[in-house]
């Protein structure tokens, strides 16, 4: 049972690399500009998408599961 958590979190973790590297490849001056964008946000708004963008995996995980 352990073994298979860790297999499937490595899993996870390649398809979060993967999706990561999607953008700047296929994109890199649009990627470089959005996250120049980025740079300018506030902390308050930053964590915010964060925490949707969050509770948004955690609704799509469990309807999945």
């Amino acid at each position: 049972m352990q073994v298979d958590f860790w297999r499937e979190f490595a899993i996870a973790l390649c398809l979060v690399f993967i999706l990561e590297g999607v953008m700047p490849f296929l994109y890199p001056a649009r990627w470089r500009r959005l996250v120049a964008q980025l740079a300018t946000v506030d902390d308050r708004t930053m964590r915010m998408t964060g925490l949707i963008s969050m509770l948004i995996g955690l609704g799509l995980l469990y309807i999945v599961n």
